[in-house]
């Protein structure tokens, strides 16, 4: 079943706010959530960045909808402890959780202070990591050595059943990575070749009969030339290949290499405006790719407008 979900973005705003708008997005028609994970924001503008895990036990409490986050889980974190935080929150809200696994970013791995490996050495950590977390749901006892280490570790809490986790991809190379192991894939919206040349690499590397989530960028303001604005305004740092955003530190570095982006740039990254044909026709064509489930995220600060939009005008086209 195609579903459409809310962005939860800890980078932009309080937890008791994201709490606020994850109330009302639920209320509104959104199917699911997707909270990111993240120690700083990316640029200074952002200004937050909340602690996923703590949100998510009250997201679920006050909400009936399922929730994904994205995470890294073995470079800042242990795996070990994100088994246990996922199989709490499974044991609370059964069949309600999931997670989006990725090989992380210097600007939220970075604080731990160990070596940063190369993308090829994140990807293999990150197969073991899920490995790992895979064997404790199940109740067996895990020791590991390798990319780090477990010494006998085994979960007494045990989810009904182990979550689906998704491997995080931005490029081909790491979608035909994941393919063999990961549950389901889930991107970014880019521009319709590079989506392609992902989903066929995703594909013809194992994936073809697993699922392809989305997190989709926009930028919603009655005023078309204002969206393009506050998009630039907040989402400016984040344009870049995944070779850069994998490798600054802190939001100060983002905001040095953003100095000579333009709100045009957005483009290629955000979809920006007041038309619900445009989203509409836009999230069609992602359908029919594959895409089973799409988290919208809108980039700029006014979520009750883009909330109240997308309810009124978007999620009626996709409702079965």
């Amino acid at each position: 079943m195609f579903q459409l979900g809310y962005h939860v973005s800890h980078e932009q705003f309080t937890p008791s706010e994201l709490l606020g708008y994850v109330v009302r997005a639920a209320d509104s028609g959104f199917k699911f959530a997707l909270s990111s994970d993240h120690f700083y924001p990316w640029s200074e503008a952002q200004g937050q960045s909340g602690f996923a895990w703590s949100w998510l036990g009250a997201a679920l409490a006050k909400t009936d909808i399922a929730m994904g986050v994205v995470t890294c889980p073995y470079h800042r974190y242990h795996p070990a402890v994100i088994a246990q935080a996922a199989a709490t929150l499974l044991d609370m809200f059964p069949g309600r959780f999931w997670m989006a696994a990725g090989s992380g970013q210097m600007l939220n791995e970075g604080i731990s202070g160990k070596p940063w490996p190369t993308k090829d050495q994140r990807n293999e950590a990150l197969k073991d990591a899920v490995h790992v977390m895979k064997r404790l749901w199940k109740g067996e006892e895990v020791s590991y050595s390798g990319h780090f280490e477990v010494r006998e570790a085994r979960l007494y809490t045990l989810p009904s059943q182990v979550p689906l986790v998704l491997g995080a991809a931005l490029t081909q190379k790491t979608a035909a990575f994941l393919a063999s192991w990961a549950d389901g894939l889930i991107t970014v919206n880019q521009p319709l070749h590079k989506l392609r040349g992902m989903q066929e690499a995703w594909q013809n590397a194992g994936g073809n009969d697993k699922p392809m989530y989305m997190k989709l960028q926009v930028s919603y303001d009655a005023h078309p030339d204002k969206a393009r604005q506050l998009a630039f305004k907040q989402w400016k740092t984040n344009v870049f290949e995944s070779d850069l955003l994998s490798e600054l530190r802190n939001p100060r570095q983002f905001e040095q290499a953003a100095a000579h982006v333009k709100p045009q740039d957005m483009d290629d990254h955000v979809i920006i405006s007041n038309d619900p044909e445009v989203y509409i026709n836009q999230i069609e064509e992602y359908r029919k790719m594959g895409f089973t489930a799409i988290s919208v995220h809108n980039v700029n600060k006014q979520q009750q407008a883009f909330i109240e939009f997308f309810a009124e005008q978007v999620l009626p086209h996709f409702e079965d």
